[in-house]
């Protein structure tokens, strides 16, 4: 089920929200919204609901077992064991095939002929986000940044939470603790403004701009070996805002979700196109994933204390990762270590850069944050090459569909990213003239719905 379909628009949601307010209960409440979670989840694929059970259940074990024994040893396995299973399941869903096909490519350039399988295996969707909140949760458990809840349902409701299960914002338990304690006590006219505001800009990003550029866009880069210097670099400019519009309008749309149960998620887009510096692109760009990475694994491996040459170590193992989370694919790993490279370059080079105006320091850290979105969007690094010598040797092809569109598509989302002010900056009070505004946009938003298939997010495949 998706955000921008009717049937979660229509049915879905207004019978979750309405009978979450009827319930007076705390532990009722954690239950409809689990519940909730677990049937809206179960349109993808109801077998997986089985796996996200069992990885709540270990991780809410493991827990217990860190609120009932002070024993070192004992408090590390109920630390590394939940841990570990977690990232073998990942692991084995998201990258078996992916390590079984590098084998294979491997054996063959070494002269041998693997007869590895080919397995059939269906990647459960959101497995990425939940994996990495209840592994969040037993590490912040084991390092006493959180105390772990003895209530089943109130950690059930935390992982399988409707609006952020299968694309995020990453949330962590301590950061909607308290919200999920006060859940009885949570004011719907306190949060109905902003959470209603959130979702219909979220569904316009979405909706409005993202599928529209995609429209226009998908089908030249399906055929990227035809694309001129001109259409290369527009079809990449369309992907850049793409991608954010539909990523934030994502994170927007859950975050006014959450709003709308009484349970305020974090930022996770802090308008990252206006960035000075690649360091600033990644404090503005997915913030809860890259707030995950330096405090769980960029810090842990000693983050910026030693040697330059340490430092760039722990930069590039990060990032290298980080890409790798993305997807079971070269590409996302070689966009990772094209970052991590970046930004131990800007280390070296700080004092020279922010010396520099910042409108020279904005236009080329959002060029070289297109540059690698070549690899994020190629299916394989034949696409990619070509992009590349598209874009930067120059070539000739045949005119894109829609061209002037597309222009003008990518000037107006140009516009908003880089002029105007993110979701979190503007004030969600519903005035009569942003009612206005807000049904608009909405109206609109349906229309487009009603008319075309609704467009799975992008981040569902990650």
């Amino acid at each position: 089920m998706l955000f921008n379909s009717l049937p979660f628009l229509l049915v879905f949601l207004p019978v979750t929200y309405f009978i979450f307010w009827l319930l007076k209960n705390k532990s009722h409440r954690y239950i409809w919204l689990s519940l909730t979670g677990y049937v809206f989840y179960s349109f993808w694929n109801y077998k997986f609901c089985a796996l996200m059970a069992f990885s709540t259940i270990v991780a809410y074990c493991a827990g217990l077992g860190l609120l009932r024994w002070s024993d070192p040893r004992r408090r590390f396995l109920c630390m590394v064991i939940p841990v570990t299973t977690d990232l073998f399941l990942l692991g084995f869903f998201k990258y078996t095939n992916f390590l079984l096909d590098s084998g294979r490519h491997v054996g063959a350039w070494l002269g041998f002929d693997w007869q590895l399988p080919v397995l059939d295996i269906v990647l459960p969707v959101g497995i990425s986000f939940y994996t990495f909140h209840t592994i969040s949760y037993i590490i912040d458990a084991y390092r006493g940044v959180v105390t772990p809840t003895r209530n089943f349902f109130e950690f059930s409701c935390y992982v399988s939470l409707f609006a952020q299960l299968v694309a995020g914002p990453i949330v962590r338990f301590r950061q909607i603790e308290a919200d999920l304690d006060n859940i009885d006590h949570a004011d719907r006219s306190n949060h109905l403004d902003i959470g209603w505001s959130f979702f219909a800009i979220g569904l316009a990003k979405k909706v409005l701009i993202a599928d529209t550029i995609a429209m226009i866009i998908d089908p030249a880069l399906a055929k990227y070996a035809q694309l001129s210097t001109l259409d290369a670099w527009l079809c990449m400019l369309g992907y850049t805002f793409q991608l954010y519009f539909d990523f934030s309008g994502y994170s927007d749309m859950a975050i006014g979700l959450g709003h709308l149960f009484g349970l305020r998620l974090p930022q996770n887009f802090d308008s990252p196109y206006k960035a000075v510096d690649i360091s600033d692109f990644w404090r503005r760009w997915h913030i809860s994933l890259s707030s995950c990475l330096r405090d769980y694994l960029y810090v842990p491996l000693g983050g910026n204390r030693g040697s330059a040459l340490f430092v760039l170590r722990n930069l590039m193992i990060t990032m290298l990762l980080g890409g790798l989370w993305h997807g079971a694919s070269w590409t996302f790993v070689v966009w990772g270590g094209y970052h991590g490279l970046l930004l131990a370059l800007y280390r070296f080079a700080k004092p020279k850069w922010d010396g520099l105006p910042e409108i020279p320091r904005r236009a080329a850290t959002f060029i070289l944050v297109v540059i690698g979105w070549v690899f994020f969007r190629s299916n394989d690094f034949t696409m990619a090459t070509q992009l590349l010598a598209a874009m930067f040797l120059g070539r000739s092809g045949t005119a894109i569909v829609a061209r002037p569109m597309l222009m003008a598509m990518v000037c107006l989302a140009m516009a908003i990213a880089q002029l105007a002010p993110n979701t979190f900056e503007m004030e969600h009070r519903w005035s009569p003239l942003t009612t206005c505004g807000f049904v608009l946009l909405f109206g609109l938003s349906l229309f487009m719905i009603y008319g075309s298939k609704s467009t799975p997010f992008l981040y569902f495949q990650f």
